[in-house]
């Protein structure tokens, strides 16, 4: 039994800006799809432990499947490329150096994985470390019509 999820409910806040890698995210690119949003820190231990699981599902998942997001709260973007060099995230990262969308996600703590449905509800929320079977089966219920 992985980590508990919650579910959740509302509209996804929107997203878009500057990527910590230089690229550009507007909503458009999120329109559509599930999304997979990964808030993290370099200096959050749990974060560095999840961080290759969320690659293996991203990379796994392929373009057909959840768009992937990492939201890099109160940290130096120096050190946040860095990172997202190291463990090769090859998905988008926004900064939030003030903790904003932090507290929109409703993300008492950090690492918070949220799961948004293609239709930009807000789905499920795990706080803590997420693993891959937790994952899967939340991004396979928010794929699945509501009902």
């Amino acid at each position: 039994m992985g980590p508990a999820a919650e579910t959740v409910s509302g509209a996804a806040p929107v997203l878009q800006g500057e990527t910590l890698t230089g690229g550009s995210l507007t909503p458009e690119d999120l329109a559509g799809r599930v999304l997979v949003v990964n808030l993290w820190a370099t200096w959050c231990a749990p974060c560095e432990r999840e961080q290759p699981v969320l690659v293996a599902a991203h990379e796994d998942a392929g373009p057909a499947g959840p768009f992937f997001l990492g939201i890099d709260v109160r940290d130096d973007p120096s050190a946040a490329r860095a990172w997202i060099q190291r463990y090769g995230v090859d998905y988008p990262s926004l900064s939030d150096p003030s903790g904003y969308l932090q507290y929109r996600f409703g993300a008492p703590f950090l690492p918070t994985t949220i799961v948004v449905d293609a239709d930009g509800r807000l789905r499920f929320r795990v706080v803590g470390e997420i693993d891959r079977a937790t994952l899967d089966r939340l991004v396979a219920e928010a794929s699945a019509p509501l009902g």
